[in-house]
């Protein structure tokens, strides 16, 4: 009922929502990821890791919408509503489930940290794949922006996204 005067008194909506870093690395903007898929935005906004190790964690609370078969790629729907798609590697399904485990499946509810996929990013490289992990906002159009962090080093759990209504 006093939700417009509670804006224009307060200054603003709901507050912004972080999306936390699911690993640790070095943060490149999405546009420069060697896939357009990605780079263009076409799956949603987002920003991108190179990987410092092989664990992906859960970057909020939420629940899994879907674990892929072969373990290269996680979606989640956090606590605040946010689709999130963490693809670790490129084309990266090509390897059929090769150098990654699965560490939790469709339905399962998670806290911000828990471990979600363990890889091998050598054996990965190895094979010939760039490892970049790109974390996709999937719902970017419920926001009025998506803004990632700035490039250079982020620890797991640092914040990578802040999504605005």
């Amino acid at each position: 009922m006093f939700g417009k005067l509670k804006e224009k008194l307060m200054g603003g909506g709901s507050a912004a929502i972080e999306i936390s870093a699911p690993l640790a690395g070095t943060v490149v903007p999405l546009d420069e990821v060697a896939d357009p898929t990605f780079a263009q935005g076409i799956l949603g906004k987002g920003a991108a890791i190179i990987p410092a190790e092989g664990r992906v964690t859960a970057p909020a609370d939420g629940v899994i919408d879907v674990m892929f078969d072969t373990g290269h790629a996680v979606s989640m729907t956090t606590a605040d509503g946010a689709e999130v798609l963490i693809h670790v590697g490129l084309d990266t399904v090509q390897l059929k489930g090769a150098h990654y485990t699965a560490r939790c499946k469709a339905g399962d509810k998670v806290k911000k940290g828990d471990l979600l996929i363990e890889f091998d990013p050598a054996a990965i490289k190895a094979a010939g794949y760039d490892i970049v992990t790109p974390v996709i906002i999937c719902n970017s159009d419920a926001y009025s922006a998506v803004e990632g962090a700035k490039p250079g080093s982020i620890s797991a759990g640092g914040a990578l996204l802040t999504l605005k209504k």
